[in-house]
């Protein structure tokens, strides 16, 4: 048992001294905008496969522009990465938005596949979340790597509680994705807790928009049901 426990403090250290790996976040934004493709045409923006194209397009070079892992600052880069992220997260809050509106106006609305687009759109915002709550924590991957002791925006237990993990322990993307995934499922905090206001508004605002998908996809298939 202590081997196996010294090998993953092993593991967890050398990531540490490396500096975050991209590919967990560019595999999320993939999904996402492979989960827009599955939407049906009543909440997409024009053709199913056009803004998914153009997004994966975007992706494509992100992903061979940007090294490996995240070690040195690169403000172009950085810069364009957040438009690609700021681009899929805006095609996903106006297909919410018509989701909203069909959902909201019933009968003709064609209930079976508003549903399942709903629940796309609860994957999405799991995982852009993730992806934006990486990017933002004290000043993103890069800047954690390099500024250990910068404040954070979000407080883990094992920042609170240093004993429950190696000697300069920072949090990794799949930290960020489960953060993102008990948000939108309890709608709120759980063990990890926003500090800085701009966290507080991020989690907010994915609670109301994880809230009010849910809300409406059950509402409408009560009602299908019956």
């Amino acid at each position: 048992m202590s081997k196996r426990v010294s090998v993953e403090t092993a593991r967890v250290r050398a990531r540490l001294e490396r500096g975050d790996p991209y590919w967990p976040a560019q595999l999320a934004v993939g999904a996402t905008i492979l989960l827009n493709l599955g939407l049906t045409e009543r909440v997409s923006v024009g053709p199913t496969w056009l803004l998914p194209s153009v997004e994966g397009v975007l992706l494509a070079v992100l992903v061979v522009i940007a090294p490996t892992r995240a070690t040195a600052h690169d403000a172009r880069r950085r810069g364009f990465s957040l438009v690609v992220i700021g681009l899929v997260s805006l095609t996903n809050v106006v297909s919410l938005g018509l989701l909203v509106h069909y959902l909201v106006n019933g009968g003709k609305a064609g209930g079976r596949a508003l549903i399942g687009s709903g629940a796309v759109l609860w994957g999405t915002n799991v995982l852009l979340f993730a992806v934006w709550y990486w990017e933002l924590d004290r000043g993103g991957p890069v800047h954690r790597y390099l500024t250990p002791d910068a404040l954070p925006d979000f407080q883990y237990p094992q920042l609170e509680n240093p004993k429950l993990a190696p000697a300069g322990w920072r949090p990794g993307f799949v930290d960020y994705l489960y953060t993102s995934l008990t948000n939108a499922t309890a709608f709120s905090p759980t063990d990890t807790m926003p500090l800085t206001q701009t966290a507080k508004l991020l989690m907010s605002i994915q609670s109301i928009a994880a809230l009010l998908t849910v809300g409406l996809i059950v509402a409408r298939a009560v009602n299908i049901l019956n």
